[in-house]
């Protein structure tokens, strides 16, 4: 089973999570992605994540979480023990998201998205400060990201395996290029 986890204001119809659904579902595998709408609550969205994710084990589980959801990502394998692919992750999202407090839209609608200041404080709850290990991590980081620094990432997943793009951006608009190295490291043996 894959999770997708998308990022900060975004949603399951971000280019990249539905890429991998429609590579899945053209694998005869879409029953195996989901790829849900996080709330805006750091705590809310874990508790969500967790809950689709009961009784998958650890070894049949892959999570890809792209910047936010790539922060989601990291706490969530340390925790269940699985596999994560980090697509330009956030590494300490509480220092990025204070100027973000407040109401505004999502990306892929018009649907309200407020942030609210504690929920900088429910970042904070789930910081990884080191990988545990670093052999079920992939990290993929654009050089040309408008957004993070690729080098905060690449450090803090010191040893994982890494693929960095030089150029692209923060969204990796090149992304159809990678899915099937990423499903490969899922444990996804793509087919033609």
């Amino acid at each position: 089973m894959i999770l997708y986890l998308h990022g900060f204001r975004s949603s399951p119809q971000s280019m990249k999570a539905r890429v991998v659904g429609e590579r899945m579902a053209a694998l005869g595998l879409a029953d195996q992605v989901v790829s849900p709408q996080l709330p805006a609550s750091p705590k809310l969205a874990m508790k969500l994540a967790l809950s689709l994710i009961e009784g998958v084990p650890a070894e049949q589980l892959s999570i890809i979480g792209s910047s936010l959801g790539g922060y989601y990502a990291t706490w969530l394998a340390e925790r269940v023990g699985c596999r994560a692919v980090l697509l330009n992750p956030a590494i300490v999202p509480r220092v990025n998201l204070d100027q973000h407090v407040g109401v505004t839209t999502q990306f892929h609608s018009d649907e309200p998205f407020e942030f609210k200041r504690e929920y900088i404080d429910e970042l904070h709850a789930l910081e990884v400060p080191k990988i545990s290990k670093p052999e079920r991590y992939f990290l993929i980081a654009a050089t040309g990201d408008e957004v993070l620094d690729y080098r905060d990432m690449v450090a803090h997943y010191q040893g994982a395996r890494q693929h960095v793009i030089q150029g692209s951006d923060h969204a990796i608009s090149e992304f159809p290029q990678y899915v099937d190295e990423i499903l490969a490291f899922c444990g996804i043996e793509a087919r033609a």
